[in-house]
């Protein structure tokens, strides 16, 4: 099986493009951050190693503290594929995140995303 390119980008890389992404909509960073935050279980310390140590997304997602168990009620297409028929776990994980990243840029309410 080969590995997914996006599993060996350090996600460093990648978080300023989710941020830049929702600013457009008039949206934050702690925002971003919160997101982040409820879908793996890091804390905002613990985020900030993660990107100052350029972790990529595979191990990003392999170390994170408590996969959010509310994460299964995010339903939706992305990319062309529905997140909740992907099979390969850390695919699924890394989709998770840019449906809610899409979701907060959408407008879209915390309490909403946050599938509370």
């Amino acid at each position: 099986m080969t590995t997914h390119k996006i599993y060996t980008m350090s996600f460093a890389k990648v978080y300023p493009l989710y941020i830049k992404k929702v600013e457009k909509k008039g949206r934050t960073k702690s925002e971003v951050d919160e997101i982040i935050r409820w879908l793996t279980g890091y804390s905002q310390e613990e985020l900030e190693v993660q990107l100052e140590k350029q972790t990529d997304f595979e191990t990003f997602f392999a170390e994170a503290p408590k996969l959010n168990s509310s994460r299964a009620l995010i339903k939706g297409v992305i990319c062309g594929v529905r997140v909740e028929e992907i099979e390969e776990s850390t695919m699924q994980e890394i989709r998770y995140l840019d449906k809610l990243i899409d979701e907060l840029a959408k407008g879209k309410a915390m309490e909403k995303i946050l599938r509370k």
